[in-house]
């Protein structure tokens, strides 16, 4: 368990596509790096809050199940994804701590509809392969506003000091309509404009990612805030710290996607190039 004087880091990561939980690339390689720094230079966390693209409804709510269920929310893939299992325990006491939180702004409990969907687990198979942390999801509020869910980042933030590990998974560049697989590892010319510019918001002042909302380049890189909100959430909890976010991967794929990780509150793990 995590010390109470320890803050834990945060993180968001991009995770693109289901098939990363079978794969071993570049991004998997940093999101293992990641998750091998906590029990040794970082303490071991109480739980994990995982705020997915993929859980996307008109309420803020929180599973609060003691077994939650994997989630295959996707079609089209090989049976070996669809047999994955990611069998981390919950915590249904975490939802009464995480509502006190975040006071006033309410936040339900989610007993049986939902579980640990691929936004998550993608990442946590590889991160935390045991599955031996307790795992929350914090569903996304469609019907609030971009200050909405980054305020919530924001009032998250005590968690950290109290062994909570946060992060978003999603994509800060996801546009499936002009996807073209056959690009490989390249990124279109505004997504690469937009991608850059969240970077340099991000690893300075992240408390000024609304500015973002304005670029020209906003809705081609955006067309639906889903996979871009988790990144919201994490830099509201950088701006709670008053710290900058620091890059642990980088990249882009099939032209309108692209894969950065960041963390805030420790130090860039080492990663493939």
């Amino acid at each position: 368990m995590a010390s109470p004087t320890t803050t834990m880091p945060a993180a968001f990561l991009g995770h693109g596509s289901p098939m990363n939980a079978l794969e071993t690339n570049r991004y998997t390689e940093a999101w293992r790096a990641f998750g091998s720094v906590f029990g040794d230079a970082v303490p071991r966390p109480r739980a994990i809050l995982c705020v997915s693209a993929h859980w996307y409804i008109n309420a803020t709510a929180v599973t609060a199940m003691a077994k939650p269920k994997t989630i295959h929310d996707f079609f089209g893939f090989p049976p070996e994804l669809f047999a994955m299992q990611y069998p981390a325990p919950g915590m249904p006491e975490l939802v009464d701590e995480i509502a006190e939180t975040v006071k006033p702004t309410w936040v339900g409990a989610d007993v049986d509809s939902w579980g640990i969907d691929h936004g998550t687990w993608s990442v946590l198979v590889h991160a935390f392969p045991e599955a031996d942390i307790p795992v929350v999801q914090l569903a996304i509020d469609a019907s609030k506003s971009f200050d909405y869910h980054f305020d919530l980042g924001r009032r998250l933030a005590p968690l950290r000091d109290d062994g909570i590990l946060i992060v978003g998974s999603g994509n800060i560049v996801h546009n499936l309509r002009a996807v073209q697989f056959q690009l490989g590892e390249v990124g279109f010319d505004w997504a690469i404009r937009f991608n850059e510019a969240v970077r340099d918001i991000l690893t300075d002042d992240p408390s000024l990612i609304g500015s973002m909302n304005d670029s020209p380049d906003y809705r081609p890189a955006v067309p639906t805030p889903d996979h871009y909100l988790p990144m919201v959430y994490a830099a509201g909890l950088a701006a709670a710290a008053d710290e900058p976010m620091t890059s642990i991967v980088d990249g882009y794929l099939a032209g309108s996607l692209s894969m950065d990780a960041y963390t805030v509150g420790m130090p860039a793990p080492k990663t493939a190039t």
